[in-house]
């Protein structure tokens, strides 16, 4: 790998870290974790730290620098909290007002749904939509539109505001929301509510701008022989742009960061930024992902002091955001290929540990004895628009995960193995192996009573329907 330091001037010594620090701490861990590219951005109040490591295509070789860009996935989505918030703030939305109120056009399969949900449950995740669709509607400005409009076969995995599932379609329909409230494209919609206010150069939305700069390519592992190679593809559709395509460079995030750490400076007001950071849903288990979640912001931690921020994952890229707001303290880690989460978890634990006094979650692992509880509840399918869940036993009783994806992205992605999955309690499974990409046991929750039959599974901040008691 290369290793590219940044030559930023200007850059403040931090309690306990500097430029040179950062770096080989970063190139110590991401070379441990086989990680293909990365770059991080850290900031507190004493001044902002950089570093790089590795390359932004493993066929060209070409050095990451802290000028790179990355693609920041579903970080994207507390940008587009960030313009709906906007309009709230000038009296234009209210969040408990029916979304079909500002966007009559809005069809679903479930017209009762069509009907109830609010841009307040769209921005939690808690409308019940199926969330993970992909489709391609092209790339004119009336992509976002045309998306919205195939929604209307599109059905729930829940009733609105009944549980918490990870929905991308519902950040377009907030997306279309920007762009009928402000009359442009949600891309245009961003570079002139967002980048321009905050005086952001290098954050854009559209392959044609990316390709103008130092841009990472996503890696991906498809032949366990031949070990990561360039994605299959550099970006989703643009249709799906406000749930997750801006690209970025990590120095850009941290100062998209910094603006909500300043009371929503440049972008909010004080209220509306606030209100960001509230909790509008308790997560089913806090090692899903978070313990809860806010308009747009993850919510890792309510206690003292919090954690807030948003991950991302594209074709072969991952990127996080942490932010400590009592320490005004945030981090920002962009990564193309390799075991992306592991390298995360190390970097951002200590990282938040050293600057802000965060105690890290113990990841879960499993019970050194077997949890003695009836395994035949699990079993069975659980299937939404983007994948399929069997959970099966075997001649001995064990039971495995297999995941197939469906849809559009199918084709795109790495084949998943089977895993093997053990019991903590009657109604939580975990991967009896750490996953090496994300450096942690997987966390499956089901939702439901296992003597009158579970009603989804929840992992991958998803809640997946059960559509058949076996598979």
């Amino acid at each position: 790998m290369i290793d590219a330091n940044s030559g930023s001037e200007g850059v403040a010594r931090m309690a306990g870290i500097d430029q040179a620090e950062l770096s080989d701490r970063l190139s110590g861990l991401a070379s441990k974790h086989e990680v293909v590219g990365a770059s991080i951005a850290v900031h507190s109040s004493a001044g902002t730290a950089e570093a790089a490591y590795g390359v932004t295509n493993l066929r060209t070789g070409a050095a990451v620098t802290t000028d790179t860009v990355f693609q920041i996935g579903s970080i994207t989505k507390v940008y587009t909290a960030t313009l709906v918030m906007q309009l709230v703030d000038e009296g234009n939305v209210d969040l408990d007002r029916p979304i079909r109120d500002y966007l009559p056009e809005l069809r679903l399969a479930d017209p009762d749904a069509q009907a109830q949900i609010t841009t307040r449950q769209l921005l939690s995740h808690t409308s019940g939509i199926d969330g993970d669709i992909f489709d391609d509607h092209g790339r004119g400005d009336e992509c976002v539109e045309r998306y919205v409009a195939a929604l209307a076969d599109v059905s729930q995995t829940s009733r609105p505001g009944e549980l918490f599932s990870y929905c991308n379609a519902g950040w377009v329909i907030l997306g279309r929301l920007v762009e009928v409230m402000r009359g442009s494209s949600w891309d245009g919609a961003i570079a002139r509510h967002i980048c321009e206010p905050l005086g952001l150069r290098d954050t854009v939305t559209l392959p044609e701008e990316a390709i103008l700069r130092s841009a990472a390519v996503g890696h991906a592992t498809y032949d366990e022989t031949v070990g990561a190679e360039p994605a299959k593809a550099w970006h989703l559709a643009r249709a799906t742009g406000p749930a997750g395509a801006i690209v970025a460079t990590a120095r850009e995030v941290i100062a998209f960061a910094r603006a909500h750490l300043d009371g929503g400076r440049g972008l909010l007001s004080q209220e509306s930024a606030a209100a960001m950071t509230e909790e509008q849903i308790r997560l089913p288990d806090p090692h899903l992902i978070a313990e809860a979640w806010g308009l747009g912001w993850i919510l890792f931690s309510r206690g003292t002091p919090a954690v807030i921020g948003h991950d991302g994952s594209t074709m072969g890229q991952q990127a996080y955001l942490r932010i400590v707001p009592d320490a005004d303290v945030a981090v920002s880690l962009l990564t193309n290929g390799g075991n992306m989460g592991a390298l995360a978890h190390d970097v951002l634990d200590d990282l938040l540990s050293e600057l802000a006094g965060v105690r890290p979650r113990r990841p879960l692992t499993p019970s050194a004895s077997p949890v003695e509880v009836d395994l035949a509840p699990f079993v069975g399918r659980y299937e939404r628009a983007s994948v399929r869940l069997d959970i099966e036993a075997d001649d001995n009783g064990a039971l495995w995960l297999r995941s197939t994806p469906l849809g559009p992205l199918a084709a795109l992605l790495p084949a998943e193995p089977a895993k093997r999955l053990v019991a903590l309690d009657d109604r939580r499974l975990l991967t009896a192996e750490e996953d090496e990409r994300l450096g942690q046991h997987v966390l499956l929750v089901f939702v439901g009573d296992p003597k009158s039959g579970f009603t989804h599974v929840h992992t991958g901040a998803r809640a997946t329907p059960r559509v058949c008691t076996d598979s």
